[in-house]
């Protein structure tokens, strides 16, 4: 994988590509909502249709040319309905968020009642924070997590459901790592007569594969991320039900955007296509199977863990109780330089700043895709722990650069893209 093309025009910007890849390479990626896409997807998205515009659905665009635009789409659409069976699927949404509001704006009035889980709770920007978009056109309330258990307040949803009587409750979190009571929302939600918007952006590939239950058949609308578990095309998805389709599409376009980024449906369609083979069911358990041993070894380690475990492809670790003086921030910047990227994270009942936070949350997505196991996952939490110990104790200076060499081992491992030196490597004869 080399930026030859690239490099004739601006070696400079060549340069902070391959940087990129000798970084993904070199680094373990623990963000949860991300992962590394194959070499077709990467094929696929940076594509020659990167040049087309395609205003419109299928069969019916503003621009001509576009027969070859309209059988990627159907592709991506026709491999989404089998992923997730849903009645009507838009494959055009730019990112998560642009789905969330494409589904707001097509059922809902400014000033109307959105009811969704609170930020530090889990929750996400899209679903009605003060600084988003959403929480300045829509009247927002949250619901929250039991602070004690971690899960989900159930009645509490409902009963906040009844007094503020939404005219759409939100579920699916950024930050939750428990499998959600579908169900249980939408008995609020029909309680109230409101939709039920079902964000499932972090779990798209979970649910995908069967291991974490579906929402798709029980809420009004479905949306979610295309390049997080899932391992597509940069992107979002809307799913609805066929009554709602022709007022989700219009909102898509041309209520949000304007062209598709066909190259991004086309990244869609090769890493939808990949999903539905037998292999990718092997690694979303392996996903979940991975998380739930690397969130075992934090707490033998005495790591408090929100809820005190995981169902999902997220550990959501407080540190209050065992590192006091060791923010989520500290932890993150820390365990970056010996090449462990995480996050720091806001944790239920937060009592430091969003922007400097109590908690660091862990995903396993990536390093699953890069052939990571249960025992290799138990490693990766000796490590976390390790470094943050040193930042409790002072002996980073130390610590640092011995965690960062065993973090190379595993990737040296476990590999991940060829880098240009690699190919220009085995070209020469020189990397056999």
């Amino acid at each position: 994988m080399d930026h030859e093309n690239v490099r004739e025009v601006d070696p400079e910007l060549a340069d902070a590509l391959e940087n990129e890849i000798e970084r993904q390479n070199s680094e373990l990626h623990l963000i949860a909502s991300e992962n590394h896409v194959s070499e077709a997807v990467l094929d696929a998205q940076s594509s020659v249709l990167t040049n087309k515009y395609a205003e419109g659905y299928p069969g019916a665009r503003y621009y001509g040319g576009c027969q070859y635009a309209d059988e990627v789409e159907e592709m991506a659409i026709d491999y989404a309905e089998e992923l997730w069976g849903a009645e009507h699927i838009n494959v055009q949404p730019h990112a998560g968020t642009q789905a969330n509001l494409a589904v707001y704006s097509a059922m809902l009035e400014p000033g109307d009642k959105i009811l969704s889980l609170e930020l530090s709770h889990g929750g996400h920007l899209s679903h009605g924070h003060p600084a988003n978009f959403v929480g300045q056109t829509y009247e927002v309330e949250h619901y929250e997590v039991d602070t004690e258990t971690g899960y989900i307040d159930y009645e509490g949803l409902k009963e906040k459901a009844e007094t503020f009587e939404p005219d759409i409750i939100v579920s699916g979190y950024s930050a939750y790592p428990r499998e959600i009571e579908w169900e249980e929302i939408q008995e609020a939600a029909d309680a109230v007569d409101a939709y039920h918007l079902a964000d499932i952006a972090h779990i798209t590939g979970l649910v995908a594969a069967g291991v974490h239950t579906s929402p798709v058949g029980t809420v009004d609308f479905v949306t979610g991320s295309t390049h997080k578990t899932i391992r597509a095309g940069r992107g979002g998805i809307v799913m609805c039900k066929e009554e709602y389709a022709d007022d989700i599409d219009k909102a898509v376009f041309p209520g949000a955007q304007g062209g598709p980024l066909m190259h991004n449906i086309a990244g869609k369609a090769a890493g939808f296509k990949e999903a539905l083979q037998p292999e990718f069911e092997e690694y979303a358990q392996q996903v979940v199977d991975n998380s739930a041993a690397l969130a075992d070894q934090l707490q033998e380690h005495g790591i408090e863990l929100v809820s005190g475990g995981t169902d999902n492809h997220l550990v959501l670790a407080d540190l209050r109780e065992s590192h006091p003086d060791v923010s989520g921030g500290d932890a993150e910047e820390a365990l970056e330089r010996a090449g462990l990227v995480l996050n720091g994270n806001t944790v239920p009942g937060e009592t430091r700043s969003a922007f400097d936070p109590s908690g660091i949350r862990v995903g396993t997505p990536a390093i699953t895709t890069r052939g990571f196991d249960e025992d290799a996952c138990r490693t990766v939490a000796d490590l976390i722990v390790k470094v943050i110990d040193a930042v409790d104790e002072g002996t980073t200076d130390e610590t640092i650069p011995e965690v960062k060499e065993q973090v190379e081992e595993l990737c040296e491992e476990y590999p991940l893209y060829d880098t240009p030196q690699q190919s220009k490597a085995l070209a020469d004869g020189s990397g056999e």
